[in-house]
């Protein structure tokens, strides 16, 4: 194949909820293109898009797919991404390098979660966005129902351009309002599209469209206003020269009509995509980062042009190994192509280039700016890096990644195998950096960060099958504190005498309460050498050990002064030895005495959900012992600030999926220590002396 030209390029991804037709979209779209004979199946698992061993076994995306076809001269990457919100990170992997973005709308079910979240990166990333209604011929439809949901969720910039003739079962005709014709398509045919004159009975409906559709594109620039003010409408290639330029600037979001199963609409999306979507000429330079000089530089996607290239998917085949998925933003790519990682410098040889179908690889030549495909066994670059021409470090900007909040401790099932699982996971984050590793170094734990339970089970079952190492979860241990509530004072004095030379230390400590977050503290107010000098780095040590063991569970005392201020000593007996266990002995004395008590870590909570499910959530907070801070409200979404602790947050991912059917995110973080109440401390100690 040869190398495609940028202007020649129309990158798109495909999103939406999940369930909402997006692999069936792409599939139709591959047949229209000849890339594939026949209609794959989800049930089957022979679409060209989810063929991964547990995409098959799931039936749902979870990785994102290239396809790639020509269609009226230019070439059409196609980027299909998961819908489940667990794997959002491959979906802002794709939308990063794509130059337009599709979302898909099931008719049947109209706007939800996925649906808003997605919206949001587009948002985030500023892409020309357009949504395509799918499953248009199933039963129970309800396309103005949906339209007017799209409108009110996402702004009056939501233009129709179609409209279903029939809705619902046995539908296969369209209306474009953009051409003002009918078109027909013969179901599971491919290329029988058929254009013909709006029939009456749908010609009001569809010249009350075509009239808001030029009010909406003449609005977007003063001339095609000023054009409309002369002539009163603007012509078919107006309206496409319109809404490619709104596109660009966000100030139109077209809605299209399609029945992917039956391949009704996609030939007419195609052309869409040529006629209306940007090339990556037309979209424009890329942002990126040149550190040496201090600033952002533009880059142009000039097949001239110095290469740069962006990593943004990184997987690991059984045959092939480690494979790189990158768009070329300026410059080319080719085979034997010396690069450098900007980000580290590392010198890359680029092996064979290769553009996908699904699942198939095909070797090509070189890439050119603007083109997106796939190299393999880099031996050091992964997902975020940049590639370019040496001498280079100028990057693209990283993906910004979902935060992951499902928190769970992984523990090898055999014994001998955490090098193994360590490795394993390392290697499963460079595939896939929205999850995250953590080894709490207190309970040695290995803690797994990921976006819900889903994701967590995926990443887990494919630690077997790649890497044959078997785990099993638990919660994650919560790091309480003890502390005391009053100054006491003791004596802790330790002598052994066995014949020989014996053992003498004694000490007074004083505990005083700190400042909260302030941890240990020691000083010393002994006067005329009752303790020698030389003993009070033994003294310390031992008050330091004691502290870091706990005494009520086990856990650190913080947020302490320990003081010593008295004690006495033999002048042949004593020794570092003794004044340590005396200094240990004094410490749990005091503070026994001194009221002690159990903190544990509370953390900031932020909820984000619809309007509907506040009253559920605020609930559910306060039932686990959450303190609301406030709440702040942005259009049709609440803001819920809270303070909770830690040990309530387990399960809550669960339960809030659960109370508003996934429409719910959130996010928390550390933020201080409080006391733990006293039925819950007496539990903790109690199960801690068993």
């Amino acid at each position: 194949m040869q190398a495609v030209q940028p202007d020649q390029l129309r990158n798109i991804v495909i999103t939406g909820h999940t369930g909402s037709g997006k692999t069936m979209l792409a599939e139709s779209l591959a047949l229209s293109m000849n890339i594939i004979n026949r209609l794959g199946s989800i049930e089957e698992g022979t679409t060209l898009s989810d063929y991964a061993e547990d995409e098959i076994a799931r039936n749902h995306s979870l990785n994102t797919s290239i396809i790639h076809g020509e269609w009226n001269g230019a070439k059409i990457n196609v980027i299909d991404t998961p819908g489940l919100l667990d794997f959002h990170g491959d979906v802002k992997s794709a939308m990063r390098v794509a130059d337009t973005v599709m979302i898909a709308v099931n008719a049947s079910t109209g706007a939800e979660v996925g649906t808003d979240m997605v919206w949001e990166y587009t948002q985030e990333y500023y892409k020309p966005t357009m949504f395509i209604l799918t499953k248009l011929d199933a039963d129970r439809t309800r396309y103005a129902q949906t339209i007017e949901e799209l409108q009110e969720q996402y702004g009056h910039l939501v233009t129709p351009i179609q409209f279903p003739a029939e809705e619902g079962l046995g539908h296969h005709i369209i209306i474009d309002v953009l051409l003002m014709k009918q078109l027909e398509f013969n179901p599971d045919t491919p290329g029988s599209m058929t254009v013909s004159e709006i029939p009456d009975l749908y010609r009001k409906q569809a010249e009350e469209l075509h009239y808001k559709l030029v009010e909406a594109v003449a609005e977007t620039d003063e001339e095609l206003m000023n054009r409309y003010f002369e002539v009163g409408t603007l012509t078919e290639d107006e309206l496409r020269a319109g809404i490619k330029s709104a596109l660009l600037t966000r100030t139109f979001f077209p809605v299209f009509c399609t029945s992917p199963l039956h391949l009704i609409g996609s030939e007419r999306l195609l052309n869409a995509v040529v006629n209306l979507c940007p090339s990556p000429i037309e979209r424009g330079p890329e942002h990126a980062w040149c550190s040496t000089e201090n600033h952002d530089s533009l880059i142009n996607p000039d097949p001239e042009g110095p290469t740069v290239a962006f990593i943004f998917k990184t997987l690991s085949e059984p045959r092939l190994g480690e494979i790189s998925y990158l768009r070329v933003y300026s410059g080319h790519i080719e085979t034997g192509h010396e690069l450098i990682d900007a980000q580290t410098g590392q010198l890359e040889k680029i092996g064979q280039v290769y553009t996908m179908e699904g699942e198939k690889k095909i070797p090509v030549d070189k890439l050119l700016a603007g083109d997106i495909g796939m190299v393999v066994k880099l031996k050091d670059a992964h997902t975020n890096d940049t590639l370019a021409d040496k001498g280079s470090d100028c990057r693209i900007s990283p993906i910004s990644f979902p935060k992951a909040v499902y928190t769970s401790a992984v523990v090898p099932v055999a014994q001998g195998d955490e090098e193994k699982i360590s490795a394993g996971l390392q290697h499963l984050h460079e595939e896939d950096p929205s999850f995250s590793i953590e080894h709490d170094a207190e309970f040695n734990q290995t803690i797994l960060r990921t976006l819900g339970e889903t994701h967590l089970d995926i990443i887990l079952n494919r630690l077997e099958k790649k890497f044959n190492v078997s785990v099993t979860t638990e919660p994650v241990r919560i790091p309480y504190r003890e502390t005391i509530r009053t100054t006491a004072s003791a004596q802790g004095k330790y002598k052994k005498q066995s014949g020989g030379r014996g053992q003498y230390g004694d000490v007074w400590v004083r505990l005083e309460p700190a400042e909260r977050e302030s941890g240990f503290e020691f000083a010393s107010e002994v006067v005329g050498g009752v303790v020698p000098t030389r003993y009070l780095p033994a003294v310390e040590k031992g008050l330091k050990e004691t502290a870091s063991e706990g005494i009520l569970c086990g856990y650190p005392v913080v947020d302490i002064r320990a003081v010593v201020y008295d004690g006495s000593h033999h002048p042949v007996d004593s020794s570092e030895f003794a004044f340590k266990i005396a200094s240990s002995m004094a410490f749990r004395h005091a503070f026994e005495k001194a009221k002690p008590m159990l903190l544990e870590p509370y953390c900031s909570l932020n909820v984000i959900a619809p309007d509907q499910y506040t009253g559920e959530i605020v609930g559910e907070i306060s039932s686990r012992r959450g303190k609301i801070m406030g709440m702040d409200t942005e259009s049709r979404f609440q803001t819920i600030n809270a303070m909770i602790p830690q040990a309530s947050l387990h399960e809550f991912h669960t339960r809030l999926v659960r109370l508003t059917q996934s429409r719910a995110r959130y996010t928390y973080e550390f933020s201080h220590y409080e006391e733990v109440p006293q039925d819950l401390a007496q539990q903790l100690i109690e199960e801690h002396n068993m």
